[in-house]
């Protein structure tokens, strides 16, 4: 028996980076009371989602890897509560520019950076402005509680990449989101859609899947984007296990036995029976 709490978290953000942090830092303190022992703050959780926009200004809030405040201040705090942090944020890298994540391992210790791989670009979502496409590939960590993998917002929307980090050896998967309204289509609402690729991964790996978004309204030059919330999380089977609503800040939690969910992985057969031969147009298309 090998068990990992994880949690979600959500909630709504201010101007203030600072007033960000703390609040969720009390929504990390709130999911370790709970037993939560491995817990996921949102996408870019320390500002607004300035990508609404094209402005030069948003490239100051950038910080490298090495420089990082936030991460840093998590570092502490993942420390202190003695719990595994993945740490959504804006990375510089000489003169490119990154949405990443570090994972912050329960002693404190900052393990390797990834970067978003899949960068949107449209209404609302302008992140190609802002972002290069990440460099790191997949990244799996080994951290104290067992190996996690990660990927952010519009990474959750490719097989490809959840398989990946299947195949790496992930034992539970997090996706640190920031997804909402369609400017172009206001009364288009894709929350079902958004959880449904991912409990299908969640499914197709039988491995457990965390997602935690922001909620409320954020107006921007050129629009404004309504967050919907509804972070949730999966069991091995893709299974909605415990999810929040879409206005709420809010915490949940799950337990599971990571050698059960081994076991029960391996005696499916979904990894004996691949036939990577057979996959080889997936690379030619």
């Amino acid at each position: 028996m090998r068990n990992i709490t994880v949690a979600a978290t959500q909630f709504q953000v201010s101007d203030d980076i600072d007033k960000n942090i703390a609040t969720a830092e009390l929504l990390v303190l709130e999911a370790a009371e709970q037993g939560a022992n491995a817990i996921l703050l949102q996408e870019l959780f320390a500002q607004h989602y300035w990508c609404k926009d094209q402005s030069s200004d948003y490239f100051d809030w950038a910080e490298t890897y090495e420089q990082s405040k936030i991460l840093q201040h998590f570092a502490s705090v993942a420390k202190k509560l003695n719990v595994v942090l993945p740490i959504s944020y804006f990375e510089k890298s000489i003169n490119n520019y990154f949405n990443s994540l570090a994972v912050i391992d329960s002693n404190g210790q900052i393990l390797d950076n990834y970067r978003k791989s899949h960068i949107p670009d449209g209404p609302g979502y302008q992140e190609k402005y802002y972002f290069s496409p990440g460099d790191t590939g997949f990244k799996v960590w080994q951290t104290k509680l067992g190996k996690i993998g990660a990927a952010i917002c519009w990474d959750q929307w490719f097989p490809e990449a959840a398989r990946v980090l299947a195949l790496k050896g992930a034992e539970v998967i997090f996706y640190p989101t920031a997804i909402g309204s369609e400017p172009q289509a206001p009364d288009w609402d894709s929350c079902k859609h958004w959880q449904q690729v991912m409990k299908g991964h969640s499914a197709a790996n039988m491995i457990p899947v965390i997602a935690s978004n922001r909620i409320g309204c954020e107006k921007g030059e050129s629009c404004e984007i309504t967050f919907y919330g509804s972070s949730f999380i999966t069991n091995q089977f893709g299974d909605v296990v415990q999810q929040l609503d879409k206005k709420n800040n809010g915490v949940i939690s799950q337990q599971f036995d990571l050698d059960a969910i081994a076991k029960e992985r391996a005696g499916w057969g979904l990894f004996r029976d691949r036939r990577p031969d057979l996959y080889m147009p997936l690379s030619n298309y």
